[in-house]
């Protein structure tokens, strides 16, 4: 036994090492992004036809196995399109790494403190008032697309600004406002809609947008229920509700103070509301 492990390892040289290596690594992020969603129950289905292929070939069920190579070639070209939004999430995640790290939402430390003072003094008027809103922060994924679908205000970011937009009645109000780089880019934009099956079916459209743009980028969203005033916040595809001004202040300062964080990061953003708050996500 001691010779076979011997003759095994022996024919295995430093190159192949980080070869298999650089592999597990691809294999374990590449489950990851297949975790918790409909890619995972669509990859098990694949994985029992490829065994199902096998097994009729050794049973020598000839007509079943002609079948299912079949299915098996097409479904190499249906794969790329059933699995598209999963693919673009993951060419996305790399986009987003360190290394191809371009950071469009930097701001200095002063202004960050004041960007966040305005947004915590509205969010607690709109909690306070029952005015729905809908926040969300660009960090370093572009959202000019969803801009596009909105409003472009450019305009310096103020209590009375967001009031203003936010007010029921306003032509802006049921769209999301677009955070860019300390300003109020663009008002009444559409977000996707998350296709979460875990959400609850409590929340509506503006909680499901906010979680929604998260999925597709690496934005902070805040929102504020129409019904109850809970105050919410959205980071990688999570919520965490029930947040009180501290926790959003908190939270904000952070990402405001840190502007080295990247998308990899954006969990932190999540374990600090947990940890101030000790709420779960939903």
């Amino acid at each position: 036994m001691q010779k076979f492990f011997e003759n095994v390892f022996s024919g295995i040289s430093v190159i192949d090492a980080i070869d298999i290596l650089i592999v597990a690594v691809v294999i374990y992020q590449l489950l990851k992004l297949l975790k918790q969603t409909r890619a995972e129950q669509l990859l098990k289905g694949v994985l029992l036809l490829v065994l199902a292929t096998v097994i009729t070939g050794l049973l020598n069920l000839h007509t079943i196995n002609w079948i299912l190579k079949g299915a098996v070639s097409l479904g190499a070209v249906a794969i790329i399109v059933v699995f598209q939004p999963e693919l673009r999430r993951a060419l996305e995640y790399l986009g987003r790494s360190k290394i191809m790290k371009a950071p469009l939402s930097q701001v200095d430390k002063e202004k960050g403190k004041k960007i966040t003072s305005h947004i915590a003094k509205a969010i607690e008027t709109f909690s306070r008032e029952r005015v729905g809103a809908l926040i969300v922060f660009e960090r370093e994924t572009s959202l000019t697309d969803i801009m596009e679908s909105g409003t472009i205000v450019d305009a310096e970011l103020s209590e009375q600004m967001l009031g203003n937009i936010f007010y029921e009645g306003a032509p802006l109000h049921d769209g999301a406002v677009i955070i860019r780089e300390g300003r109020i880019y663009a008002a009444g934009c559409v977000l996707p809609l998350t296709n979460s099956k875990t959400i609850s079916k409590d929340l509506g459209t503006r909680h499901r947008a906010g979680i929604g743009i998260t999925e597709h980028s690496d934005a902070l969203v805040l929102i504020v229920s129409e019904e109850t005033g809970i105050i919410s916040m959205a980071s990688e595809g999570q919520l965490s509700r029930f947040l009180d001004i501290k926790t959003v202040e908190k939270t904000l300062l952070n990402m405001y103070m840190n502007t080295g964080e990247t998308a990899e990061d954006g969990p932190i953003l999540n374990r600090i509301i947990n940890k101030l708050r000790g709420d779960k996500n939903v």
